[in-house]
């Protein structure tokens, strides 16, 4: 359940109150009976911030990355296809050529 905070506008009290979100907000101050209890706006109980999930996690120092580069294409693969085309080799695959034999 959350917890909501209240402040009255005519004698300045204020309370947090813990309440469902279904709960009607409430409108009579406690301490002097009047009709001015107004629910506050409030920041969040927690900071989502950075690549983690909360400002508390983590708080020790994050581990070194350690990212492994891609290994070198060998020669005859498909990763060497692109590298082939810049030379002006023909990347087109012979099973797209037209037939033209008769049947």
């Amino acid at each position: 359940m959350p917890i909501y905070a209240y402040r009255c506008d005519e004698c300045g009290f204020a309370k947090d109150v813990l309440q469902k979100i279904s709960d009607p907000v409430l409108t009579v101050c406690p301490s002097c009976a009047k009709p001015a209890f107004k629910k506050q706006v409030t920041a969040a109980g927690f900071q989502l911030k950075g690549t983690g999930w909360y400002a508390t996690d983590f708080r020790g120092g994050a581990a070194p990355s350690t990212v492994v580069p891609p290994a070198p294409a060998e020669p005859g693969t498909a990763a060497a296809a692109p590298a082939a085309a810049k030379d002006g080799a023909a990347s087109a695959p012979a099973a797209a050529a037209p037939a033209t034999g008769s049947d």
